[in-house]
């Protein structure tokens, strides 16, 4: 009988999963200080897209523009975007994530000021739809009042709500799937444009206008429903 312990293979076999073992262990520290590194670039490169869309506005941003902001090589850049246009969409995932910190809807906004709790709105901001909560903040501000972008932005909150918003049009009217994506869109780009042509702040004129809109929207659901 063969002693398997003492044989060359066994030791060959052992020898190979130590060093195996070795190998793994460095490239899994190698992977977490890349993964470091490569998430402080990332920020770096998004600050500094944010930055210029404050200093001269979305369609004047070029990766030359951020490589300077963010004091990197162009080389660098594209080891993590294809382009501007990635950046931005990078950007826009954080925002919608930001304002996944909140849970209102537009619907909610109406409910709110119908029920005469307008004040709800004043101290707990989390109630708002996510395109005030992501505009009220200073590191989104700029990028909801750039022109430029306001179709594609409204177009990326649509994907990112309709979930929530469809379903609930549909109950409160008892419209079909199809009408009730339109009203969302319809009440979606109105909302959108009246509040960046008011800066996006909630004064006096904001919340008036809130009371009336939501007047107009709950009436016009509760013809629906007859």
């Amino acid at each position: 009988m063969i002693d398997i312990k003492g044989s060359t293979l066994f030791l060959e076999t052992v020898r190979f999963m130590t060093l195996f073992e070795i190998c793994k262990g460095i490239r899994m520290k190698t992977e977490r200080k890349t993964d470091r590194r490569t998430l402080y670039t990332i920020n770096v490169i998004k600050d500094a897209f944010l930055k210029e869309i404050k200093d001269v506005g979305y369609r004047k941003i070029s990766v030359k523009r951020i490589c300077e902001a963010a004091e990197i090589s162009r080389a660098t850049f594209y080891l993590h975007y294809d382009d501007v246009n990635a950046v931005l969409d990078d950007v826009i995932d954080d925002a919608l994530l930001f304002s996944e910190q909140g849970t209102g809807t537009v619907l909610d906004l109406v409910d709110i000021i119908q029920s005469g709790r307008i004040q709800d709105i004043k101290e707990n901001e989390s109630v708002l739809p996510a395109c005030q909560r992501i505009a009220d903040s200073d590191l989104y501000h700029d990028l909801f009042m750039d022109v430029a972008l306001s179709d594609y932005i409204i177009s990326r909150i649509y994907q990112h709500e309709k979930s929530i918003v469809v379903p609930e049009l549909i109950k409160k009217t008892g419209i079909s799937e199809e009408y009730a994506n339109l009203f969302f869109r319809f009440m979606l780009n109105g909302s959108f444009y009246v509040n960046r042509s008011l800066g996006w702040e909630k004064n006096e004129k904001w919340y008036q206008f809130q009371k009336m809109l939501s007047v107009f929207l709950d009436a016009g659901m509760e013809e629906l429903t007859k």
